[in-house]
């Protein structure tokens, strides 16, 4: 018997060995780099070419298997744990200046009175306007660790001289939920554009407000939505889904398959529920929906997701730089795989959504194809599809007929942006007490005649002619938009959205399912 497991040891480390041969790999690298800094004809930066080999085996490999450099990591971290480092504005660059279109309410700025309106003409005694700036220049020189002091020159409209602020930089948080507000007496609607730290408590917070209303139906939007953490889907997903249901599971070559339950009683196990879904949902977006689908818990509307089932961990190297590696698979309840193929190469496989739109797939369901191999059956019985992102349950076509040229050249130019900024900048004490919050401002504000032509006049200083027909084309969706970004500006984000709804095609028949059930149930009890 001893002998028996000894030729198994020795079996099993002679294939490993096979499988892995350091004077191929690693002793090769190594030796490599070492002519080249023994006897290549320049000196050589032997840092940058180690990142350059380790990107490019990367590519080898997946598409979402990467390299990043330690300032890279506290990027995308800082997006996804929900703060950073700052002053606390948001802001816009227009015509080489930096404007500030909102302060965050608490945070370091609005302590020391900066305005939305305000213009940043100097950082610590250095110019700010000009050409050369761009968002790169505003986060390298505004952002910084809490405690330390900034000194901005502003200029306010309604002063001659320029004012001198310092502000102490504090933690400043990131949102995921852009928006959470009633669409109609009965229906709640919540916007979540990534899946981050801070993502469950906004959504509980978005979920107390819409019960204080008593919301019925619910309408998840996340077309757009790139992912985030895998722990924060599986924690969405459980505010739908009953306990000790299985969630999504990971399996991969070297990882186990590991399941994601669904724990105690979520917040919205019951009433009608639709997800919207886009081509620019991914990953924890897909998880989401695929979960849903799969149990039949709710209606996913929309078009063909992202197609990313792939799950990445950190591996760090002494210098704080680190490799985002693929180490397993992302299957739904019914064991769907949502990765679509990249074995053509990264290239390809990021063209693939240009390809969707180039063979009319966002417009047309009868152009998506799915071999028989990719189906798969929910709980009720419904053919759902893996292999290649989550197919909707309702297909909605992307609807561009409202789109003119003109419509195209103003959002270009950025001409919205520029024209709210500076009316704003004019009329915001007069606005807001007029209209002393968004429902006022819904109810009653309307853009008239003279307001219409200075946006055409503005239009036509940054370079957009009036174009009569493109405007008739477009009028609808130019003049919502200018009023929901005139929201914005006077009471915050989630303003924007609750404007731009009434020109969101598929927003509106996501609502208009719900409001009269149309073959809601049948949808999801097709036995």
């Amino acid at each position: 018997m001893k002998h028996f497991f000894f030729i198994i040891f020795t079996f099993s480390f002679l294939l490993l060995a096979a499988q892995h041969d350091p004077i191929k790999t690693e002793d090769k690298f190594r030796r490599a780099l070492q002519y080249m800094r023994l006897n290549y004809v320049d000196s050589i930066d032997e840092v940058k070419l180690t990142e350059v080999a380790i990107k490019k085996m990367l590519e080898e490999l997946d598409p979402h298997s990467v390299y990043m450099s330690a300032d890279e990591i506290k990027q995308a971290n800082e997006q996804l744990k929900g703060n950073f480092d700052g002053i606390g504005v948001q802001f816009q660059i227009i015509r080489d200046t930096i404007n500030v279109i909102d302060v965050i309410s608490g945070g370091p700025s609005e302590t020391v009175g900066i305005r939305a309106g305000d213009k940043i003409i100097n950082i610590d005694k250095k110019n700010a306007t000009g050409k050369s700036i761009n968002n790169a220049f505003v986060m390298k020189n505004l952002r910084g660790v809490k405690g330390s002091v900034v000194n901005v020159d502003i200029k306010r409209p309604s002063e001659k001289e320029l004012l001198e602020f310092s502000i102490t930089r504090d933690k400043i948080p990131i949102y995921s939920v852009d928006a959470s507000y009633m669409l109609t007496p009965k229906i709640g609607y919540v916007k979540i554009n990534k899946f981050g730290e801070t993502t469950m408590r906004e959504f509980s917070d978005a979920i107390s407000k819409l019960e204080k209303s008593k919301f019925e139906s619910l309408i998840l939007d996340l077309r757009n939505n790139g992912g985030g953490y895998l722990k924060t889907a599986v924690e969405l997903a459980d505010q739908f889904i009953p306990k000790n249901k299985v969630i999504v599971y990971t399996e991969g070559r070297n990882e186990k398959r590991y399941d994601y339950n669904a724990t105690s009683k979520g917040s919205f196990e019951k009433g009608n529920l639709i997800v919207l879904i886009n081509e620019g949902s991914a990953s924890a977006s897909e998880i989401v929906a695929g979960a849903i689908q799969d149990y039949d818990r709710g209606l996913v509307m929309g078009r063909r997701s992202f197609g990313k089932g792939l799950v990445q961990r950190p591996f760090s190297f002494i210098d704080g730089s680190a490799m985002r590696l693929t180490v397993s698979r992302y299957y739904t309840p019914s064991g769907r795989c949502i990765q679509r193929p990249y074995g053509d190469g990264n290239e390809d496989y990021y063209k693939e959504l240009a390809k969707r739109l180039e063979h009319g797939e966002l417009s047309n369901q009868d152009s998506i194809k799915f071999p028989d191999s990719l189906k798969y059956k929910t709980n009720a019985g419904r053919i759902v599809y893996g292999g290649g992102g989550i197919m909707p349950d309702i297909f909605i076509p992307m609807d561009t007929t409202g789109y003119s040229e003109y419509y195209k050249k103003l959002f270009r130019k950025n001409v919205y942006s520029i024209f709210i900024a500076d009316y704003v900048i004019q009329h915001r004490e007069r606005l807001m007490a007029e209209y002393k919050n968004i429902g006022e401002f819904k109810a009653n504000f309307t853009i008239k005649d003279d307001f219409r032509q200075l946006f055409f006049d503005e239009a036509e200083k940054i370079g957009v002619p009036f174009d009569e027909e493109g405007f008739k084309q477009s009028a609808k969706i130019i003049e919502t938009i200018i009023r929901a970004s005139l929201a914005r500006s006077l009471y915050g984000n989630e303003s924007y959205y609750e404007i731009i709804s009434e020109i969101d095609n598929e927003l509106l028949i996501a609502v208009e399912y719900l409001e009269k059930n149309k073959n809601f149930k049948k949808y999801l009890n097709n036995n």
